[in-house]
């Protein structure tokens, strides 16, 4: 297959580059053009901003023209102090035309630190919806507030999570772990009932995306969720993509889902990541240095953001356990799996492990936190769950495996059968970085050397999970907060578990799971990140439905971590 070169990549992001305007304080308050020489444009996807820094922030709209015979567009734009706009800071002029997706970008650089702004954009006839944003803090200890999420899946039901966060004015910045969209067509994942709630794809979306234009329409379906629009509207975003961004299970050269009768997967992935790059607030990397998604956000001297990419610039092909059982006898080949397993895999590339570890090394802020997709504490299983024929009966079995521990804890004798049901465990996820284990121990040494305990966030498996992260030598590392779901369905779905049965199980689990602290296995929601110099604490947040629009908070948990 082929690579996505230097090349391709340079021809890429040569035209996403060129996307952005960029304003300096020299400029002050140009001039937003005659209002006879801006387009007559809609603003129906709404306004973002994102990828703060303590002197710029990058500013988002779509300007569709109402005449679709106009290829190209003119605009004007405003960042005011104040939301009536009556103290105008800085404003411009901005062009944007179809190759673009109709999408423009404004970097608006030399601003002060840790000031709010208000923005809006300007048609010949109409006024975008106005957005808050704010720099970050160039120095101190100020507490900070972040909504964590992951996962929102259109046809599976409607963004109540962002819509909840959205009415929440404490928060500096929203952190988007990826699966941002989903690229299967209609039938496919997640897709059951959403024509009766409203939520169906529309005829000319509804396959699976391969193509720029498949993926630019599902990006604007999703940014007409209203909750969508809300939170983008109300805070910065600070993203990275995951797998569904492109496909299922991405690795560097393929994915799960592309398969060789469905066209080159470098090709497919070209389109995504366009696709991306245009919708999102995010800056395009420029040149031949900066070609990754992998970057850093300081927050004064208290937290620094270190945003991963573990998905796509660097994976290795993901085990699969079916690889290893032999198809007639259904044995398992436990040496190879082992041997593969012990093998220098990779899950970032190595240019990036680097990276991350003169990141570390040189990072003065009270905590490091790692914002990436994927579950990095140990999520070893009982390996009689693997063996179970049918997925109704792994429930039940995980139950009682959870109470035959709790007696050999409780100092029980137990026989040698049941002890090995509790003793035997294996990755439950080889997506995970239970898949890439000797990477892991990598970068766990890399924190050990910098003498930093790390705070991990994660998306990717639709549930809540608080772990303690241990090394191969029992060390403690730092913890792993991962957020729920938007709207994708988690484990009860794949279980079938109704809510008593999904409680219990997630009781159950930290018996079960050595360094598993909580987790919770069927509800929607986002995770709150909160951070002071004294500690760094997860709340996690769920709702009652996202059937409808009409939904409630129905339970929230917290964790607090203080390091040691």
């Amino acid at each position: 297959m082929k690579q996505f070169n230097r090349r391709d990549f340079l021809k890429l992001f040569a035209a996403t580059g060129a996307a952005v305007t960029v304003s300096t304080a020299l400029q002050g308050c140009a001039s937003v053009g005659k209002t006879s020489e801006r387009s007559s444009v809609k603003f129906d996807h709404g306004v973002a901003s994102g990828d703060p820094t303590s002197n710029a922030i990058l500013l988002w709209t779509r300007a569709v023209p109402e005449n679709s015979t106009e290829k190209q567009v003119a605009l004007g734009w405003e960042l005011a102090a104040d939301e009536n706009f009556s103290s105008i800071i800085r404003s411009g002029t901005a062009t944007t035309s179809a190759s673009r997706d109709y999408t423009v970008k404004v970097d608006v650089t030399q601003l002060s630190p840790n000031q709010r702004y208000y923005y809006r954009f300007l048609g010949k006839n109409s006024k975008s919806p106005s957005g808050k944003t704010q720099t970050l803090p160039e120095s101190g200890l100020k507490p900070l507030k972040f909504a964590v999420f992951s996962c929102s899946n259109y046809p599976a039901g409607y963004f109540n999570p962002y819509s909840e966060a959205a009415k929440d004015d404490s928060i500096d910045a929203v952190i988007h772990l990826g699966d941002y969209i989903y690229e299967y067509g209609a039938g496919g994942y997640a897709t059951q009932g959403s024509q009766e709630i409203g939520r169906g794809l529309p005829d000319n979306n509804n396959t699976e995306l391969f193509t720029l234009t498949d993926y630019r329409r599902r990006y604007a379906l999703y940014r007409t969720d209203e909750g969508l629009q809300a939170l983008h509207a109300h805070a910065p975003f600070i993203a990275v993509w995951d797998d569904h961004e492109i496909s299922n299970d991405t690795w560097k050269n393929g994915a799960e889902n592309h398969q060789e009768d469905e066209g080159s997967f470098i090709e497919r992935r070209a389109a995504a990541v366009q696709a991306y790059y245009e919708w999102l607030p995010i800056r395009p990397p420029q040149g031949e240095a900066n070609l990754t998604i992998y970057r850093d956000f300081k927050f004064g001297d208290l937290v620094d953001l270190i945003m991963l990419d573990t998905r796509v610039i660097g994976r290795d092909k993901q085990l699969n356990y079916d690889d290893y059982r032999d198809a007639e006898s259904g044995q398992f080949n436990t040496q190879k799996f082992q041997q593969d397993m012990s093998s220098d895999r990779s899950i970032m590339g190595k240019k990036q492990l680097q990276w991350l570890g003169n990141k570390l090394n040189n990072s003065s802020a009270r905590w490091q936190v790692l914002g990436q997709q994927l579950l990095m504490g140990k999520m070893n299983f009982p390996s009689a769950a693997f063996a179970a024929d049918d997925r109704s009966k792994v429930t039940p079995l995980l139950l009682q495996i959870a109470e035959l521990k709790k007696r050999l804890q409780n100092g029980e004798e137990l026989t040698p059968q049941q002890q090995a049901m509790v003793t035997q465990v294996t990755p439950y996820n080889l997506d995970a970085w239970d898949g890439y284990p000797i990477e892991r121990e990598m970068l766990y040494r890399a924190a050990k050397k910098a003498n930093k305990q790390l705070v991990v966030i994660a998306g990717d498996t639709h549930n809540a999970w608080h772990s303690e992260l241990r090394s191969s030598d029992g060390a403690h590392i730092g913890v792993e907060f991962a957020t729920s779901s938007v709207s994708s369905p988690g484990m009860e779905a794949y279980l079938s578990l109704d809510t008593k049965t999904a409680e219990q199980l997630a009781k159950a689990l930290p018996t079960l799971i050595e360094d598993l602290k909580y987790t919770n296995l069927h509800q929607r929601g986002y995770m709150n990140l909160f951070a002071s110099e004294d500690a760094v604490e997860a709340e996690w947040v769920f709702v009652d439905t996202i059937r409808s629009k009409d939904y409630r908070v129905v339970n929230k948990h917290r964790a607090r971590y203080t390091g040691s």
